[in-house]
């Protein structure tokens, strides 16, 4: 542990970098949204996932593995939910378990740790009621035709997290208009259930919450009236954590001290859309051999609150670097990893700058401490990636193929192929030794074997 290190992040809230002092250094609390399980996440979904991995990883290095306590939950009641058991005849429990495990195996290959929590929304209904009861006793919330709404209007600091006016949210934001609503910014907390469609019975008949109320009853059930960090995507900051904020703190709760947002995603410079062709979830990534590694890799080295460009090249690039540091740290043992790393991601999540150090080390051959690093960004565990320790096999195939060549020039006296090897091998900086003994190749320090490729 290292809790004399200053952690510095950008709150949304302040908008400044702020020093990061949290409530209880003993247990340090940190909330996350989670997804609408319904489908595959989409690339874009695991943006956030590792990015608060990162800050995750980097809060138990300060305070200690037992000292933090990570939130993120599941939304398994939804109308997209509820759509799609109707298009395909299935169960809404079975559809949500499955894409459940889908979500949690695809975060798992891009190296993100499960929080300490993950709750699902559905496992939280009471409390929500209760909640909800709350608010419409203290006249924040009034029912109208089986719905209970907020009113944003009774809450007077509404739209400071974004920065907007209620008056410019009903001009410019996609609001839903209604008959039963006093205002148009106010947002549902519960909603009717018809026979068709999950609930559960309310003081105001049979239904189901709102979106915005499941994160604020699961994230004060489990981390209190007030805890450290709330965190998630760009887009979640309005309206679902404007909201969050309101009916929280109208139920007397502090809510969180600092709002962390990474920014969004674009492939190749263009928003991602299945219009543009250009739309893939992280399976599919997975499916077409990109390692999970390798995604968080390119993820990584943009800052979070940068807009993130997926491009072919820096695909290649991060499976190239993440190769060659493989091989240099294959035999190491982890040294803890450097002040200089852990301070670069100490200032808000400075993963890029992180990513610069490891190049460091890595032209350095400090293999421990390269170890080390990749260790505490997330990017190697205990053993080598599996597609990437098969990549020690070839130079030990290329021995044994340069061995047998070699005593079959021996007795057809024909060295062309053996001297087209040694001379493709010495150009990439390969010492070759030939004897009676056999064969040994020698690459140099921090030797990228991809570029054996076609050497045979």
């Amino acid at each position: 542990m290292t809790r004399d290190l200053t952690i510095k992040l950008h709150n949304t809230a302040t908008r400044k970098k702020e020093d990061f002092t949290p409530i209880d250094a003993d247990n340090v609390q940190m909330y996350v949204c989670g997804p609408t399980v319904y489908d595959r996440a989409h690339l874009g979904n695991a943006r956030p996932v590792i990015v608060f991995d990162v800050l995750y990883r980097l809060l138990r290095h300060v305070y200690g593995t037992d000292h933090v306590t990570y939130v993120r939950n599941f939304t398994d009641v939804d109308d997209k939910i509820n759509a799609r058991a109707a298009t395909s005849g299935r169960s809404i429990g079975e559809i949500t378990a499955e894409t459940t495990q889908w979500y949690l195996d695809d975060m798992a290959a891009v190296g993100a740790l499960e929080p300490d929590h993950m709750p699902r929304a559905t496992q939280y209904i009471p409390q929500m009621v209760a909640m909800i009861r709350g608010l419409i006793d203290e006249g924040y919330a009034y029912e109208a035709e089986g719905h209970v709404l907020f009113r944003v209007r009774k809450y007077a600091e509404y739209g400071a997290l974004s920065g907007r006016s209620v008056d410019d949210m009903i001009a410019g934001a996609r609001v839903e208009v209604a008959p039963y609503k006093e205002d148009p910014m106010d947002f549902v907390l519960w909603k009717p259930s018809d026979e068709g469609t999950p609930g559960w019975p309310s003081p105001w008949g049979q239904g189901r919450p709102g979106w915005h109320i499941e994160c604020s009853a699961m994230a004060h059930d489990l981390l209190g009236a007030q805890f450290d960090i709330h965190g998630g995507g760009i887009d979640l900051q309005f309206p679902h954590h404007e909201n969050e904020i309101a009916q929280s703190k109208c139920a007397g709760h502090g809510f969180a001290n600092y709002w962390l947002h990474n920014e969004m995603l674009q492939v190749e410079g263009k928003k991602m859309s299945k219009s543009l062709g250009n739309f893939f979830t992280v399976r599919d990534l997975l499916d077409q051999g990109v390692q999970g590694e390798v995604i968080r890799f390119v993820m990584l080295s943009t800052h979070y609150r940068k807009p993130m460009d997926w491009t072919e090249k820096k695909r290649e690039e991060a499976e190239k670097t993440l190769r060659k540091w493989y091989l240099q740290a294959a035999e190491a043992e982890a040294a803890p990893p450097s002040a200089e790393l852990v301070a670069l991601l100490a200032d808000d999540l400075n993963t890029h700058g992180a990513l610069t150090e490891c190049h460091r080390l890595s032209n350095a051959n400090d293999t421990a401490g390269l170890r080390g690093a990749m260790t505490l960004l997330g990017l190697m565990g205990d053993l080598i990636p599996e597609w990437a320790a098969v990549q020690a096999l070839d130079l030990s195939d290329i021995e044994a193929f340069l061995s047998d060549a070699r005593a079959t020039a021996m007795e057809t006296k024909d060295f062309a192929e053996v001297d087209r090897i040694k001379t493709a091998l010495t150009s990439v900086g390969i010492e070759v030794q030939m004897s009676k003994d056999g064969v040994k190749l020698t690459p140099p320090p921090g030797f990228d074997r991809s570029q054996l490729e076609g050497v045979l």
